[in-house]
């Protein structure tokens, strides 16, 4: 199983970006999907989660500006982000755990950089 995450790129403050992760295996649908981010010199924190069921939590520093959806028909989890701002500049990676082989996955990571 691979995750790969896309989507990243450069953007003014205030623009908008949309992440994408995609497995090799249905993998995504049945687990519990997020999103984590590093900044250089940090540690990689927590982004956004959905669960099976469609259940979303969000950070407190991207909520009500980033949204975790699954997109059905291409097969991939979505983060949605808008009004970006120069603080969200990090490397985006997107992890499931598969429950069925107990085998925690990450996706390489994306590049977001927000000019001010």
């Amino acid at each position: 199983v691979q995750l790969q995450a896309s989507g990243g790129g450069l953007v003014q403050a205030g623009g908008s970006l949309r992440l994408s992760c995609v497995a090799s295996k249905t993998i995504l649908f049945v687990n519990s999907v997020g999103w984590y981010r590093q900044a250089p010199g940090k540690q990689r924190d927590f982004v956004a989660r959905i669960s099976p069921t469609g259940t979303t939590t969000y950070s407190d520093s991207v909520k009500d500006r980033f949204t975790i959806f699954r997109d059905n028909a291409n097969g991939t989890v979505e983060l949605q982000m808008n009004n970006l701002k120069p603080e969200d500049t990090a490397l985006y990676y997107c992890n499931t755990f598969d429950l069925l082989s107990q085998r925690d996955y990450w996706g390489q990571g994306t590049l977001v950089t927000v000019s001010s």
